[in-house]
């Protein structure tokens, strides 16, 4: 596993996000908040965490929901995942969303999303007349299967 040195200027009353375990693949963001905020069904709130980063070019944070808030409370990460590029330098904010039929109160502290660092490549485009033929072809949307 590779670690990459990353800057962090934490502004919150929290930790900073650590992996919980050695084989983790994200780390937990925190809600920075003055006051609790209530996510009524269907309502999005951009929820600032009070870090902010500075990633080596090349990679880029993404934000992705946490399963336990989904899966208990139907609370997601609206644009998921959500992408930090290298060169953003602001405060990094969650777009969270509530799917569920009830009120949920996001207080200070709690556990909103997890972060992911992730390589990615910049593409230069080879315009053709023509790909090459593939055993799947066209087929798409369910085509390999059940």
């Amino acid at each position: 596993m590779e670690n990459v040195s990353i800057k962090i200027i934490n502004k919150s009353k929290h930790p900073t996000p650590a992996y919980e375990t050695n084989a983790s693949a994200g780390m937990d963001l925190r809600a920075e908040l003055k006051e609790a905020v209530v996510l009524k069904p269907l309502d999005r709130h951009i929820v600032k965490t009070g870090l902010y980063i500075a990633l080596p070019p090349g990679f880029e944070a993404q934000i992705r929901p946490r399963s336990g808030l989904a899966a208990k409370f139907g609370i997601s990460v609206l644009n998921a995942p959500g992408t930090i590029d290298a060169d953003y330098r602001g405060e990094i904010g969650v777009i969270l969303v509530n799917l569920s039929n009830e009120n949920f109160t996001i207080n200070d502290g709690d556990r909103i999303a997890q972060m992911i660092i992730a390589r990615y490549a910049h593409t230069k485009w080879e315009e053709v007349n023509v790909l090459d033929e593939t055993e799947r072809g066209s087929g798409g949307f369910g085509s390999t299967g059940i």
